[in-house]
């Protein structure tokens, strides 16, 4: 059984369609908009943005939950670190 607290975010963004990097700085502006602590789920594209956009939020201080192929996208599950 899944840890409903992992599975359901505070907030969804779908990038679908969003070219690199403007779905990176959206997915970040996003998140420092959430209170400290918040899940995020991020829809993303295959190739380059599912390629780029979470090693570069982990690099930032994100934390990275989870990454799911949906059949045609991807969903990320980020969460804001506490300061």
């Amino acid at each position: 059984m899944s840890n409903p607290a992992l599975s359901t975010p505070d907030a969804h963004l779908d990038l679908r369609g969003t070219p690199c990097p403007i779905n990176f700085v959206r997915t970040k502006l996003r998140l420092e908009q959430m209170s400290q602590g918040s899940l995020l789920e991020v829809w993303l594209d295959p190739g380059e943005p599912i390629e780029q956009v979470p090693d570069s939020l982990v690099m930032e201080g994100y934390q990275l939950e989870q990454v799911e192929d949906r059949n045609g996208f991807f969903a990320i599950l980020v969460r804001r670190p506490l300061d």
